[in-house]
């Protein structure tokens, strides 16, 4: 049974018990038993991606954002340079670490409820014949906005260059092929796996990285000797998350017994469905329509009634068994809704009813949402 509210965030997630019985097992670093462990989680991540064999995964330890920040510094040349699609924070944030470690960054910026347009990222690689690579997040996890990351691969080949992809809150649960141009993809253990947080890993097209030694800005996340390493004996170079790799061993059979991407991807539409149908019933305004909303995390826009207040809402639902997440945007106050975790349609349908004896009882009626500006 969970501890604590359900969370309805886009990760950490609550996850199920067998994941966290996982997790009472004490290993070695450098137990056998352990490094077949290392070497059968690597397996099942990277068939997720490619089954031929082309991409291995490097995990490493930290958040999704060492992970990503790893990618960029292994793949990216100094002598290179990377156009990043930006369209949330995350696609902000790619840019942000490649700006830091020393890369050159071209920004081809879009509004927050905008998807990736291929056809500007064709005229910026078009026009800058010295960008080498493209980066771009798949599901934007600002608004919930998924990303045409296939049609910008397409331009992104036909342009000659390099893709890669930040895949943290879609890989596992949404179809994406290691297909070419894309050279790495970056996401993590506590997203669409269901695991705990504490690892990231690259998904790498072995050809590609091994072509990258010595590239690296950073001796912790270095991809290549990372790679090599795991390669060479099964063990990391440094400390590993040992529970965590238990933990996400665990999760990666139930998510084999959910019917991989597909079926995990399933479950999260039918929660995104009970939940968009519920709020749209009681009257809440959605950022992102259909077309565009992914069925990881929903954008709602907070309600204009004079008496909401987000902390209040939040602390209520808390106090009622459920944990929602604050809102990213800077175009208009939003609140997020996670549809994924340990999560069923039957506890969405209880959340949307706690979701209406909390506004009543908080007196907001008018559930219009704040409009952009108007913060």
């Amino acid at each position: 049974m969970a501890s604590g509210p359900l969370l309805l965030t886009p990760g950490p997630l609550t996850t199920s018990d067998a994941t966290r019985r996982a997790l009472l097992h004490d290993y070695g670093s450098r137990d056998p038993a352990f490094g077949a462990l290392i070497a059968r989680v690597r397996a099942r991540v990277a068939a997720l991606l490619d089954p031929t064999g082309a991409f291995t995964c490097v995990p490493m330890q930290g958040s999704g954002t060492f992970a990503v920040e790893a990618m960029l510094g292994t793949f990216v040349p100094r002598e290179g340079g990377l156009l990043v699609a930006v369209n949330g924070a995350y696609g902000d944030r790619i840019a942000t670490l490649a700006t830091r470690i020393g890369r050159r960054v071209v920004r081809v910026e879009h509004t927050e409820v905008q998807p990736v347009d291929p056809g500007r990222i064709a005229e910026a690689l078009a026009a800058d014949p010295g960008l080498s690579h493209v980066a771009m997040v798949y599901c934007e996890t600002t608004t919930g906005l998924l990303n045409p990351v296939d049609t910008v691969a397409d331009v992104v080949a036909r342009a000659g260059r390099r893709l890669l992809v930040d895949a943290m809150s879609a890989f596992g649960a949404l179809p994406l092929e290691g297909r070419e141009p894309i050279d790495a993809v970056a996401a993590s253990s506590n997203k669409c796996l269901e695991g705990v947080p504490g690892l990231g890993f690259v998904l790498a097209r072995s050809a590609a990285l091994a072509g990258c030694a010595g590239r690296a800005h950073s001796v912790s996340l270095d991809l290549h000797d990372q790679w090599v390493r795991l390669e060479k004996d099964g063990q990391f170079r440094f400390t590993p998350p040992t529970h965590v790799l238990a933990g996400l061993d665990a999760a990666l059979s139930q998510h084999a017994e959910e019917g991989g991407v597909s079926g995990r991807g399933a479950r999260y539409r039918r929660n995104c469905a009970v939940l968009t149908a519920g709020l749209d019933a009681l009257g809440f305004q959605r950022l992102l329509p259909d077309t565009l909303q992914a069925p990881i995390i929903v954008t709602i826009r907070e309600p204009a009634d004079p008496k909401w207040d987000f902390s209040r809402f939040y602390d209520t639902l808390v106090e009622r068994g459920f944990a929602i997440y604050p809102g990213k945007l800077t175009v208009a106050p939003t609140f997020r809704v996670g549809c994924i975790g340990q999560v069923h349609p039957a506890d969405m349908e209880r959340f949307v009813k706690v979701v209406a004896e909390t506004i009543a009882d908080l007196g907001v009626t008018d559930l219009r949402g704040v409009a952009a500006g108007e913060v």
